[in-house]
């Protein structure tokens, strides 16, 4: 897919984030722990559920689409041990499929087409819980083996290793303490799903987790909550491009953190429960602080600011008047897209891969941009929408990979996005 972005057009209107697909694909997988039928609402339709979704139905499981964003799961059975790079697309989040696969078929095999190190935290996981894992070049083969009581640490607070443990505690464990978990908003929602299928979780919310199981899971109806890094990079956009726009069905709680690093970048948000207020700026500036030191973004795990929303918070500091030091403190290489910034007129010296010096506000203006990275998508997607002339984003279909129509939510709003 390529699309043509006509900068420098104010966006007015109300948007709507879609269902968060990370919830969604975690709640799909966690329906399988139980024979009884399980309802999902506010799915998101993206690449990435899309895949997760056929991948169910190729283990055998029965999916019925009530409408566009419902769907009913019944796993009565499994009748696969094995998945290949081909049934996950070469998801990491394919995994999830391993606790209903254990449950059911007690032996799975798992082969991958990307390095072990990858699912390094992953893997510890299942042999602290006590599975049997081999691991070869190409391929992690796990054996099933039940607990009565486990007390784990993860090495990295990983959403998917987390999300893993979880469900394998409440299949096959009695009682599981976990610590380093992953507290996102979606981690949160698979929690509480389990809940809602019988499982007792406490200290849902923090880094560390008790999971008792139930003699067997049940059926659940719930409904997937917003994608807050799509609400946040929403609302990033309104405000660099002008004009108002409401945010509408968030969820305030998630949007703390984001909302207070937005304010230090100069971006202000008016906030209820369930709706962001994005005032028109005339333009922006680096919060006055007490502090003679210039502005620091880190990214940290949850509730920290997301790693996930550090390419929007670059394409931000490129606009707003100052200087910021951005530091991804998580991951490798994910500030490499500052080339792409900087080939459109931003100043930005990058001092590793960690870290980014941004001096602002530089006018940007379009470019040709190929195959942009899926994180780094949204934000390269804002900088074409504040440059000055049209900018062409080859292979703009990863952006939908995780965020669900976007490119027509933004056209609703006024943006200048023709998609070819």
């Amino acid at each position: 897919m390529r699309i043509r972005v006509e900068g420098k057009t104010p966006l007015n209107g109300i948007y709507r984030p879609s269902g968060n697909p990370n919830a969604a694909m975690a709640l799909l997988t966690a329906a399988l722990l139980t024979p009884e039928a399980v309802t999902l609402r506010n799915v998101p339709d993206t690449i990435n559920t899309r895949t997760m979704l056929l991948l169910a139905e190729r283990l055998g499981v029965k999916i019925a689409r009530l409408d566009t964003h419902t769907i009913r799961i019944q796993a009565e059975q499994i009748n696969r041990r094995a998945m290949t790079p081909a049934d996950t697309g070469g998801l990491v989040s394919g995994l999830l499929y391993l606790a209903p696969m254990l449950r059911l078929r007690q032996q799975v095999r798992v082969e991958i087409d990307f390095p072990l190190n990858r699912i390094r935290t992953h893997l510890e996981a299942l042999r602290d819980l006590g599975q049997d894992v081999t691991t070869t070049s190409g391929a992690v083969e796990v054996r099933a083996a039940p607990w009565e009581k486990k007390e784990i640490i993860l090495t990295q607070a990983s959403v998917t290793a987390t999300a893993v443990v979880l469900m394998l505690a409440a299949c096959l464990g009695k009682e599981t303490i976990i610590h380093n978990a992953a507290c996102e908003p979606h981690a949160q929602e698979l929690a509480n799903f389990l809940c809602e299928m019988g499982a007792h979780i406490e200290g849902i919310g923090s880094n560390v987790m008790r999971v008792l199981s139930p003699p067997a899971l049940n059926g659940a109806d719930v409904t997937i909550g917003p994608d807050h890094i799509e609400a946040a990079s929403a609302a990033a956009i309104g405000a660099m491009c002008g004009g108002r726009v409401q945010i509408a069905g968030i969820r305030r709680a998630d949007m703390r953190m984001i909302a207070k690093t937005y304010w230090q970048l100069g971006i202000h948000l008016d906030m209820d429960e369930d709706v962001i207020f994005v005032p028109k700026h005339e333009g922006l500036s680096l919060s006055p602080r007490e502090e003679d030191a210039d502005l620091s973004v880190e990214t940290s795990p949850w509730p920290a600011f997301p790693s996930d929303l550090v390419a929007m918070a670059t394409v931000i500091a490129t606009q707003s008047r100052g200087t910021s030091l951005v530091h991804e403190k998580l991951f490798n290489n994910r500030l490499l897209f500052v080339d792409k910034l900087k080939a459109m007129g931003a100043q930005i010296v990058l001092c590793d891969p960690h870290r980014a010096i941004v001096m602002g506000p530089s006018p940007l203006y379009g470019i040709y941009m190929d195959s942009p990275d899926v994180r780094a998508g949204l934000g390269m997607l804002a900088a074409a929408l504040v440059a000055q002339g049209e900018s062409v984003i080859d292979n703009a279909e990863v952006i939908e990979r995780t965020f669900a129509g976007v490119f027509g939510k933004l056209q609703a709003l006024g943006a200048g996005i023709t998609i070819e």
